[in-house]
Formats: structure tokens, C-alpha cells, sequence
């Protein structure tokens, strides 16, 4: 009796050392998936965007584009909220090439009809291009224009020259390179 008892204390702490590991694996499991990968990106406090996750949602705002003077790039485009805006030297006249993650990282300008343009935006130069989803980004000079999600206030430009491809838009349409 006695040998009975030791041995079946013998596999009680091992049966239970088991469960706690796999209860563990179990719970890390969970918060991986739970949890990004990456810290959250930050999309500008605009309207204008649709979010990434569902980027057919409809906006309650059109589309914005001012000019602003900025110390180091001089004369720039920037969408609500004075948040700047991109073009992506990769995409095409009227064809964004950006896609997936490319998109987390630098959020579309979309709209669904025309943009509010203030003083100095050449009406002429802005249009739009449709995105693989259908959505309809904003386009100056034919090159579709994107937020940077780094941008965390207004008169941010962290996006310039992400990669030597990623530039602010001047009022001419062209990229602001140094």
C-alpha cells in the first residue's frame, strides 16, 4: 500500500507539471494572437481615410488639400488637419502601386467625389484613381497621394524620403527632393 501511495504522488507533480506548460504555451498562444506584431499604426485624425481594415467603409468628409510653407521643404501639400501628404515614385500616372502593408504605412487620400481644395491648389492637376478594392484616392499631377502614419501632427514630415521613393508634393505637382 504504502509503495502504491509513493508512486502515485510521483506522477502527480509530473502530470501537473505538464498541464502548467501547456496551459502556458496555451495562454502565449492566445496573446500572440492577440497581439500586433508592431506598435498600431498611426493614421492622421481625418475623414478622408478610410481604415485599412475595412477600406470600403464610406467617409463622412471629402477629401482636403491645402498648401502650407515648411522651413526645410518649402511649399507643400498637406490634407485635413495640416497632416502632410506623399506620392510613392513607384506608382504610375493615375495608378497607385501601393498595396497590403505598403498601404498600412501610408494611408490613402480617398474620396468619393471631389476634394475641397484651398487657396493656391491647381484644380486643374488634382483627379483620382481607382484602388484594387474600388475606393478612389486622390491624385495631384496624376500620382496618387498618401498620408505616412510616423506623421504624428501637423507640419510632421517624417515620410520624407522614406526608402528614396516616399517625397512631399509641391503646388507644381512634383516631388520635393533635396
Amino acid at each position: 500500500m504504502k509503495k502504491k501511495f509513493v508512486h502515485s504522488l510521483s506522477k502527480k507533480p509530473a502530470w501537473l507539471v505538464s498541464l502548467l506548460i501547456l496551459s502556458i504555451f496555451v495562454l502565449a498562444a492566445c496573446q500572440a494572437a492577440a497581439t500586433p506584431t508592431q506598435a498600431p499604426a498611426k493614421i492622421p485624425p481625418t475623414a478622408t481615410t478610410a481604415p485599412i481594415a475595412s477600406p470600403t467603409a464610406a467617409t463622412s468628409a471629402e477629401a482636403v488639400i491645402n498648401i502650407v510653407a515648411d522651413s526645410k521643404l518649402g511649399k507643400i501639400l498637406v490634407g485635413d488637419k495640416g497632416m502632410t501628404l506623399y506620392m510613392y515614385t513607384v506608382d504610375g500616372p493615375n495608378q497607385s502601386n501601393c498595396t497590403g502593408g505598403c498601404l498600412a504605412k501610408w494611408p490613402p487620400l480617398l474620396t468619393q467625389g471631389s476634394p475641397k481644395l484651398g487657396e493656391g491648389v491647381d484644380a486643374s492637376l488634382v483627379g483620382t484613381a481607382t484602388l484594387a478594392d474600388g475606393s478612389k484616392i486622390v491624385t495631384y499631377n496624376k500620382m496618387p497621394l498618401y498620408y505616412w502614419v510616423n506623421d504624428a501632427k501637423s507640419g510632421d514630415t517624417t515620410g520624407q524620403g522614406v526608402g528614396s521613393v516616399w517625397y512631399v508634393v509641391s503646388p507644381d505637382g512634383k516631388s520635393v527632393t533635396q
